[in-house]
């Protein structure tokens, strides 16, 4: 029988946590997705399954930010500009979705930096 692949394993664990984790109009789910190269958060409201906010580190806006920072602080800043960008929509509280990640390196550096920004959860 052949090992699964990293992936596979990733994905059987985002599937395992998505039973649980909801979000709602009132408290929507912050979502992380990570490439070799970028990370991706948006904030879910997975009711209506409408994109509320959305950030990655090929944002226009960030790019110019991103150059010469390590992968950890890039995720850090794109936690920060999401955490403000939420705040301007009026969303406070959310439920943290780490995609099946390890909450560990970059993930847990997104989700600092989004509650640094004022996002709790």
């Amino acid at each position: 029988m052949a090992k699964e692949s990293r992936a596979t394993a990733r994905q059987k664990r985002h599937r395992r946590i998505r039973k649980r984790v909801f979000g709602t109009p009132a408290r929507p789910r912050l979502n992380v997705f990570r490439s070799l190269k970028h990370i991706c958060a948006q904030i879910i409201d997975d009711e209506r399954g409408h994109t509320l906010v959305a950030v990655s580190t090929l944002d226009p806006e960030l790019r110019p930010r991103l150059t010469g920072l390590k992968k950890t602080e890039q995720a850090r800043l794109v936690g920060e500009v999401l955490a403000k960008r939420a705040l301007d929509q009026k969303i406070q509280q959310v439920v943290f979705d780490r995609g099946g990640y390890l909450y560990h390196g970059r993930v847990r550096a997104l989700a600092d930096g989004a509650r640094a920004g004022g996002l709790q959860f």
